[in-house]
Formats: C-alpha cells, sequence, structure tokens
C-alpha cells in the first residue's frame, strides 16, 4: 500500500502530468496520420527521455502509447483512412457513421468506449499481471496456430452481403502475406529478385493503398457527399446507451487485454475478434456494416485494451509482446532498470508510477477525444480535390517515412490500385486485411508445431487450449452460413405462404 502512495506521489508531480498530456496530444497526432504508427511515435520519443526523470520519461511513452491508438480512430471514421493498424476495424461502422452525418457520435463512442478498454487494461496489470504473464508463457505453437484459424474465421462476418466475395478477398491477402521468405527454410517466395520483396510487405503500406487511395479517388470522382456536410450535427451518446451495452464493453475488453498479452498478436487481430463476437452476440446482425454503435464499441475497447495487456509479459518477465513494448525495454534498461520478476521488489513505486501514468493519459486522450468531437469533422467542410490530395500526400509520405524505403511508394501505388478495383466490384477490403495480417502467422506457426508434433495432426488436438480454439473456430466459421440459411429459408417460406393466400383469395 506504500509503494502504491509513493507511485501517486510521484504520478502527481505538475513535470511528469505535464510529460505525460503532451505525450497523449502528440500520440493522437500521429496516430491519426496514416503511416506514422504507434512504434514509431514511441521510437523517436526515447530518446528526449534520456535527461527526464524516470517518472516523467515513463508518463511521456505511456501518453504517445495511449494517443496513438486512439487517433488512428480518428481518420478510420471521417474519411476511412485508418491512421494506424489498430484502427482498420473501426472503418467498418465507423466510417458508415460519418456518411450518414453521424461524426460527431462516432468519434464520441470511439472515445469513450477507448477510454473504458483502456482503464480495463490498466487495472488487469496492477493486479493480475504475474498471474497472466504464466498463462501466456503456456501457449505454443499449436496454441498460437488454433488462436490465429480462429481470428481468420471471422472473415465470414465481414463480408457484407456476398460471403463469396469476402472469402474470396480473405484468400487473396493470405496469398500476399506469403511474399518475402518462407518463415522455416528462408527461401524467398514471390521476390522476383526485388530486395524490398525479401523480407515481406509490410502493413502500413498495405493499409494505406487499400484505404486511402480509393477513398481519396471516390472524392474527386464523386465529390463530395451531401451528409458529410452535415457531420457536425448530433451528439456525443449518454452515458446509459454504453450501459445498456456492458456486455459488448467487458467481452471487448477481455479478448483486447487477453490478445495484448500474447507475444505478437497485435491490436488488429484484437479489434477483429471483438467485432466478430459483437455481431454473433447481437439480436440485430444486419445493421453491422451500417453504421452500428456497437461495431464501434466494440473494435475501440478492444484496441486501447491491447495497450495495457502488451505490457504484462514484459515488466514480469521481461519478454516484449509486441514492437512497442520492445522499445519500452529499451527505455527502462537506459533507465537502469531490468524488467522481470525482482522489477516489483526492486523499484515497486516507479513501476506502479507507470501504471498509473498510464491510466491518466486515458483521461487526457478522453478529455482532448470528446473536446474535439465538433472539431475533427471540419476537416469534411475541406474540398473534396484538396482533401484528397492531402490524404494521398500524407499517406505516400508516411509509408516512406516508416523505413525510408522508396519500394514502400510503389506498395502503396500497387495496394492502392489493388483496393480500388475491389471497390468497383464490390468486394470488401477489410477481408484482405484479415489475412494478410493472419496468413503469415498460422503459416509460421503450424509449420513450427508440426515440427514438434513429428509431422502428426493429432498434435494440435492433444492440446487443451488449442484444441478449444479449434473448435471455436469451426463453430466461427460454420455459424454465418447457418443464419444465411435459415434466413433465405425464412424468406422462401414467407413468400410460399404470401403465395397460398393469395391463390385462396382468388
Amino acid at each position: 500500500m506504500l509503494d502504491w502512495l509513493e507511485a501517486l506521489k510521484l504520478a502527481l508531480v505538475p513535470s511528469v502530468l505535464l510529460s505525460n498530456f503532451i505525450g497523449t496530444a502528440v500520440g493522437i497526432v500521429i496516430g491519426a496520420l496514416p503511416g506514422l504508427t504507434s512504434t514509431m511515435g514511441v521510437a523517436l520519443a526515447v530518446p528526449l527521455t534520456y535527461g527526464m526523470a524516470p517518472a516523467s520519461g515513463f508518463a511521456m511513452l505511456c501518453g504517445i502509447y495511449c494517443g496513438s491508438v486512439y487517433g488512428g480512430a480518428i481518420t478510420a471514421i471521417l474519411i476511412n483512412t485508418p491512421g494506424t493498424p489498430a484502427g482498420a476495424a473501426t472503418t467498418l461502422d465507423g466510417y458508415p457513421m460519418a456518411q450518414k452525418g453521424r461524426a460527431v457520435e462516432a468519434l464520441g463512442i470511439a472515445a469513450i468506449s477507448s477510454f473504458i478498454g483502456g482503464l480495463f487494461s490498466v487495472a488487469v496489470l496492477s493486479f493480475c499481471a504475474p498471474a497472466l504473464a504464466k498463462v501466456a508463457l503456456s501457449f505454443g505453437p499449436a496454441e498460437y496456430f488454433a488462436v490465429m484459424v480462429f481470428g481468420i474465421t471471422i472473415i465470414s462476418s465481414i463480408s457484407g452481403k456476398s460471403m463469396s466475395r469476402g472469402l474470396f478477398a480473405g484468400l487473396l491477402g493470405m496469398f500476399l502475406g506469403t511474399f518475402g521468405t518462407d518463415p522455416l527454410t528462408g527461401y524467398p517466395r514471390f521476390a522476383d529478385g526485388i530486395p524490398g520483396l525479401y523480407g515481406g510487405i509490410e502493413i502500413v503500406p498495405c493499409l494505406i493503398g487499400l484505404f486511402s487511395f480509393p477513398q481519396a479517388i471516390d472524392m474527386v470522382v464523386k465529390k463530395a457527399k451531401e451528409s458529410s456536410m452535415n457531420a457536425l450535427t448530433g451528439k456525443v451518446p449518454p452515458l446509459r446507451e454504453f450501459a445498456r451495452r456492458w456486455v459488448n464493453l467487458l467481452r471487448s475488453a477481455v479478448i483486447g487485454t487477453f490478445v495484448g498479452i500474447l507475444p505478437g498478436a497485435g491490436t488488429s487481430i484484437a479489434t477483429f475478434i471483438s467485432y466478430n463476437e459483437a455481431m454473433r452476440f447481437s439480436k440485430h446482425k444486419e445493421e453491422f456494416g451500417t453504421g452500428c454503435m456497437d461495431g464501434v464499441v466494440a473494435t475501440e475497447t478492444s484496441n486501447n485494451a491491447v495497450v495495457g495487456g502488451s505490457l504484462v509479459p514484459l515488466l514480469t518477465l521481461g519478454i516484449p509482446g509486441n514492437a512497442v513494448s520492445a522499445i519500452f525495454l529499451g527505455a527502462l534498461t537506459i533507465q537502469g532498470l531490468k524488467p522481470g520478476p525482482f522489477l516489483f521488489q526492486e523499484q515497486a513505486p516507479l513501476i506502479y508510477s507507470l501504471f498509473l501514468s498510464l491510466g491518466i493519459a486515458h483521461f487526457f486522450f478522453l478529455a482532448i477525444g470528446l473536446g474535439g468531437v465538433r472539431i475533427f469533422p471540419r476537416i469534411l467542410k475541406i474540398s473534396p480535390t484538396v482533401l484528397s490530395g492531402g490524404i494521398l500526400i500524407l499517406g505516400t509520405v508516411g509509408a516512406y517515412a516508416l523505413r525510408n524505403e522508396p519500394f514502400d511508394i510503389w506498395v502503396v501505388l500497387a495496394f492502392g490500385l489493388l483496393g480500388y478495383f475491389l471497390k468497383t466490384i464490390r468486394t470488401p477490403t477489410a477481408p484482405v486485411v484479415l489475412g494478410f495480417i493472419l496468413g503469415p502467422m498460422i503459416e509460421a506457426n503450424f509449420e513450427q508445431a508440426m515440427l514438434i508434433g513429428d509431422g502428426k495432426w493429432s498434435f494440435f488436438f492433444g492440446k487443451p487450449i488449442s484444441c478449444v480454439f479449434l473448435i471455436l473456430a469451426a463453430v466461427s466459421f460454420v455459424t454465418p452460413f447457418i443464419f444465411r440459411w435459415r434466413k433465405i429459408r425464412n424468406v422462401s417460406a414467407l413468400a410460399e405462404e404470401e403465395s397460398h393466400t393469395e391463390e385462396e383469395e382468388l
């Protein structure tokens, strides 16, 4: 208890609060700009922490991390261009809401949901970290393979009206994810002697191309939609609307935290899984993809819940769960701290102050987010030609800035043309992203598991965790087909009944 009181004193020092606020504000800007990721923002800030007190430095990094994950939702909602990979799933319902003139409402939902999910993960990080870290260690290649297969079954839920087109898009994404080198043998695939392809295609240029370029072209071709001019109307939903959705909030927060704890999983996977589960348990499945509040609640709650979860294995075991936590590992080392089981014994007040700063950062981005719900949509008032040009320039510069690699600009252009082609044939792009992210993970973990299990398929079903997730994957894949079949059957039965009624009247 004394350690927490000491930590509270550290976290509430004015200089620490100022560092936290600046970090959060900068993080939101980074997250909102296509191509600038949480990883880049935190990495650029680490040198600034050299001359700062440890508590102030960690507070700034926490603010940038939280702010950038939330910031990705702003452009995802307003212009259908996720600023970060974490915002990709938010486009599914966030952008349709903006198109209907409900941008203020969507931005408010995103801010509040992100706040709730983030605080949940901070609470878990603060009180349950050691126990959850042990659970994460029990995951091997077989368990990861099963989780990723469960994730890929979401394609059937986010395919829109055409299941076949969605499955095609998902398979296309998985194919594109194989570019680079074989994860087991290191043999190059589809590289064709192009140096930029040996390491595979980066996710950020892929996202920028698929989402921002088709949207920019659409703006020029179709000009501005009337609904965008009404984007400043509407209001943030009252808290009772969130209270009614407490199950969705809790479920999405748990999914986000759990996925965050698993090394290498990431926010994109958490958001798509949460979206799928929200749709599965909803009584109004037909509303998803058309501007449904539950869809935005699910994705934004889970992506910020990943933040706290990703720090669990780092601080308790010294194992970074993702790229951002790896940078946090470097920042801790610079300050002379060694993450692991003894960290909480040796530097408890400082680590607890990090937890508190992480929580305070959520209050800061909530204030900025709610304060900006009527300011951010003003971007839609800009001329479509100017706005589309800005999207293209920012997207291209952001893709190049990621690795200073000119090849990434060509990747953006290629995926931009692909995205526009898919849009013209009414094929959803979200399954492409999901397949692109999960495909390589499924392949790598499958090959490793088969090696460990001597090539026996029974290896996957001999482990309780992998067996459970494979069963869930089968149920998740089949369920949408069953619902659609029942819907078609009910419609046919209704039509037949009406025809009989008409015959009797005649």
